[in-house]
């Protein structure tokens, strides 16, 4: 087994190797801005660290989100793209299951949050690093204070609002080690993986203009 692993659902741009053991190289660069322009020379750098070629790669795993929807369909094209190009399955995982696998907290439940913009935040609440209880959703911290209210949280988004989320620490963004590292373990238990389709949960920002007119020629 030689898993590829990205993850670009939040500012991270963050890459992996999985040889079915242990993680063998990794990459994350903070840029929320530049998701395109950073993935394939972090590809190309995980591989270089770890003397492999692409082909040598059995299965991607990629995040699903939830998160923007342009930073997150980079990741997701390209895991797509790597798949195809060289006939390997592509796994989906949720970003936020990825936070919660490394999450340093022995006992649950806690709870999970990423920025979402717009004043709010995509969470989920888990039993314990490896079991999701409720989400994932998007909804303005305060309208979710009480029902997070006293669980420990991690994530970016729980960093952001203390007064909804007190007992916030790291890790702040996904890492693809995770990632990587929680579908090797499913996988070699078994389990089924689901198919790497994005967790939007809401419509993106750029839309079509009301009323707008559209033009053919005759």
């Amino acid at each position: 087994m030689l898993l590829l692993a990205l993850d670009t659902a939040t500012p991270a741009v963050t890459v992996a190797l999985h040889d079915g053991t242990a993680v063998i190289a990794s990459s994350s660069q903070v840029d929320a801005r530049r998701h395109g322009e950073l993935l394939l020379p972090a590809v190309d750098r995980v591989l270089t660290e770890a003397g492999l070629k692409l082909e040598a790669v059995t299965g991607i795993v990629v995040g699903t989100g939830p998160g923007p929807y342009t930073g997150l369909r980079v990741g997701l094209m390209t895991a797509d793209t790597f798949g195809l190009a060289l006939g390997v399955p592509v796994y989906g995982v949720c970003t936020l299951d990825g936070l919660a696998y490394a999450a340093d907290i022995e006992k649950g439940p806690f709870v999970v949050a990423t920025d979402a913009r717009r004043k709010e935040v995509y969470w989920a609440t888990y039993a314990d690093s490896r079991t999701r209880l409720t989400g994932p959703a998007v909804d303005r911290p305060a309208d979710i204070a009480e029902r997070v209210a006293g669980l420990p949280a991690v994530g970016a988004g729980a960093l952001l609002y203390p007064d909804t989320f007190p007992s916030a620490h790291e890790p702040e963004h996904v890492s693809a080690a995770a990632l990587a590292s929680l579908a090797a373990e499913k996988l070699a238990a078994g389990e089924e993986l689901p198919a790497p389709r994005p967790l939007y949960l809401r419509r993106p920002d750029a839309q079509v203009p009301k009323n707008y007119k559209v033009v053919t020629p005759k």
